[in-house]
C-alpha cells in the first residue's frame, strides 16, 4: 500500500506542475482511498489533510474527481542565502570529492534532512557528455544517497540503454540535495512527496551548478516540469508540454526538457513513451551518439 501511495502522490504532483486541475478516477478507487484516509485520519496533520473528492458536472453520471491540492513546505526551517562554492584545484575527481563534503556538512541541507537519511549529491561518469537533472531525492534517494535509484530511476537507467549507453556513462543528478518534507507525525516514516519550493531550489542550485562545472558535459535534459523552472525560472512556462523537446540552456549547456520518468509509469501508451523519446533522439543527436534506424522507429504506433 505504501508504495502505490507514494507512485499516485507523485502522478498527482507531476500533474499539478503540469497545469492539469483534476483527474478522474473510478468509483472503486475512491472508496479505497476513502478507507485508507479514514485508517490515518486521526494520525494525520491538519497540514496534510486528505484529498478532497468532488463530483465532476455532465449530463452523464461521471466518474469522482480528486482535486489537487498545493502542500505548504514545513515551517519553522527559514531558508538561509545560497551559499557560496568555493573547489579546489586540481583533477575532476579532487573537486568533486571536496564538493560532496561541502553538501555533506552545510548546516541547512543536514537541517533538513531526517534522522537516518542521507544528503544527496549526484553520481556517474565525470567525463559524461550527457548530464539528466531531476529535481529532487525521494524515499529511495535519501536512504542510498544517490539520485534515481527507485522506480523511476530503473526506469530512466532502461532509457539510457535505449540510447546505446550504460548508466555509468552519463552523470546523473538533482536540483536539490534533500528530500523535500511532508508533515509527519513524530517518530513516522514519510509517506508520499511534495516538489520543492522555488526558495529551496534556489538554495541547492549553486551545487548543481559546481557539478557542472565539474562534469563539463556538452549538454543538459531536465527531467520534469520542476527541474525545468528550477532551472529555466518559476513562471517561465504553464505547461510542460509548451517546451518540451525543445533546445533551451543553462550555465552556459545546452538544455533538452523532457518528461520526468515517472510520467511513463503511469502512462504505458506508446504514445506516451515516443513523446519523451524524440527528445532522447534530439539529445542523440546533438551529443554524436550514433541512432540507429531500429532506435529511430522505437514506440512508433504500428
Amino acid at each position: 500500500m505504501r508504495t502505490a501511495l507514494i507512485a499516485l502522490t507523485d502522478e498527482l504532483r507531476r500533474l499539478k506542475t503540469a497545469g492539469v486541475k483534476s483527474v478522474a478516477v473510478s468509483d472503486e478507487s475512491v472508496a479505497a482511498l476513502r478507507r485508507v484516509v479514514a485508517g490515518c485520519k486521526a494520525s494525520r496533520p491538519a497540514a496534510a489533510a486528505a484529498p478532497v473528492v468532488t463530483p465532476a458536472k455532465s449530463s452523464v453520471p461521471p466518474a469522482p474527481v480528486v482535486a489537487l491540492k498545493p502542500v505548504a513546505s514545513p515551517a519553522g526551517k527559514p531558508m538561509s542565502p545560497p551559499p557560496p562554492v568555493v573547489l579546489p584545484p586540481g583533477g575532476k575527481q579532487v573537486r568533486w570529492d571536496a564538493l560532496l563534503e561541502l553538501v555533506r556538512n552545510d548546516p541547512t541541507c543536514r537541517a533538513h534532512v531526517r534522522p537516518g537519511k542521507l544528503v544527496v549529491l549526484g553520481v556517474g561518469n565525470l567525463e559524461a557528455k550527457i548530464m539528466f537533472v531531476g529535481e529532487a531525492p525521494g524515499a529511495d534517494e535519501e536512504v542510498k544517497g544517490e539520485p534515481f535509484v527507485g522506480p523511476a530511476g530503473q526506469l530512466l537507467t532502461r532509457m539510457i540503454g535505449a540510447m546505446g549507453l550504460k548508466r555509468e556513462d552519463v552523470y546523473i543528478g538533482n536540483i536539490m540535495n534533500w528530500r523535500p518534507e511532508m508533515p509527519t507525525p513524530p517518530g513516522a516514516q514519510q509517506i508520499g512527496n511534495r516538489p520543492p519550493t522555488e526558495e529551496e531550489m534556489r538554495y541547492c542550485l549553486p551545487y548543481l551548478r559546481a557539478q557542472i562545472e565539474i562534469v563539463a558535459p556538452a549538454l543538459l535534459v531536465a527531467l520534469g516540469s520542476t527541474a525545468a523552472q528550477g532551472l529555466l525560472g518559476f513562471g517561465t512556462f504553464k505547461a510542460l508540454g509548451e517546451i518540451r523537446g525543445r533546445w533551451r540552456e543553462f550555465a552556459g549547456k545546452p538544455l533538452m526538457v523532457t518528461y520526468h520518468p515517472s510520467y511513463i509509469l503511469r502512462n504505458q501508451s506508446n504514445r506516451s513513451k515516443r513523446m519523451i523519446w524524440e527528445d532522447l533522439l534530439k539529445v542523440m543527436e546533438r551529443a554524436g551518439l550514433p541512432v540507429s534506424d531500429k532506435q529511430r522507429a522505437f514506440f512508433l504506433d504500428r
